[in-house]
């Protein structure tokens, strides 16, 4: 057996939930993760066509590249973005290239921060939030999602679409796994109930924007020229050179 020792380098990210919304004995409590640089390893996951197909290589590619012990399902969604945007600078540096309104544009990623929180909307490391609706007063409960969440939605879109291919029922669904009561309330028929049928579109706009203000993530919005040369403010595109720099 061969005593050879190769040195693979790790660097330390700051989650932008400071690791406050998860459980105390969690290992992503102190609000940091591990990740490694990117091998031919994550070369082969981001040429994996069934990865791509499904949709699945980018989560693939993440949780191949965190060193710390956890469960990557348990992320929240704006830390996995941060993760994400910090895996790409080190893969392949912060110059991102784009094309934008017709115009090739470049983006320096290590410019992104982590948004500013408020840290005492985040109680006893519980992922729970209360929101009262502005318009019917209604009392609501709500966690942030996280991969499970989002894994739970993606399997019941899923099955609705079987049962009917003309129908969307995405905006109900991801209340319905983001929403934990109503008016006190934590049965699942009475949350469905008030969400299908009750759900003012008015106060649905405002809980959109509450949910959007307390959310840890990274602040993905980038300034772009437009063909008018004016600077416009967009979120982050994601596109083909992102992790496929050469492609």
């Amino acid at each position: 057996m061969s005593d050879t020792q190769f040195n693979l380098p790790t660097e330390v990210i700051e989650l932008p939930s400071k690791g406050l919304l998860y459980p105390k004995d969690h290992p992503l409590a102190e609000g940091k993760v591990e990740i490694k640089y990117m091998t031919a390893k994550e070369e082969d996951i981001l040429t994996n066509q069934n990865y791509i197909k499904n949709g699945s290589v980018i989560d693939k590619l993440l949780q191949s590249l965190i060193v710390t012990k956890c469960n990557f399902d348990d992320l929240l969604v704006g830390d996995k973005n941060a993760i994400m945007i910090a895996a790409r600078i080190l893969a392949y540096g912060a110059k991102y290239e784009i094309i934008y309104d017709g115009i090739a544009q470049e983006i320096n990623l290590a410019s992104l921060e982590n948004k500013a929180i408020d840290e005492s909307l985040f109680i006893d490391k519980k992922n729970e939030f209360s929101f009262t609706l502005p318009h019917t007063k209604n009392e609501v409960t709500f966690k942030l999602l996280t991969g499970h969440d989002e894994k739970k939605i993606e399997a019941e879109l899923k099955g609705l679409k079987k049962l009917s291919k003309t129908n969307s029922a995405e905006v109900t669904t991801r209340l319905a796994h983001t929403i934990k009561s109503i008016n006190g309330s934590t049965e699942r028929k009475d949350v469905r109930e008030f969400i299908n049928n009750y759900f003012l579109a008015k106060d649905l706009r405002e809980f959109r924007n509450y949910y959007s203000q307390i959310t840890p993530d990274i602040d993905m919005d980038v300034t772009v020229v437009t063909t008018d040369g004016e600077d416009e403010s967009v979120k982050l595109p994601i596109e083909l050179g992102f992790f496929w720099p050469d492609a």
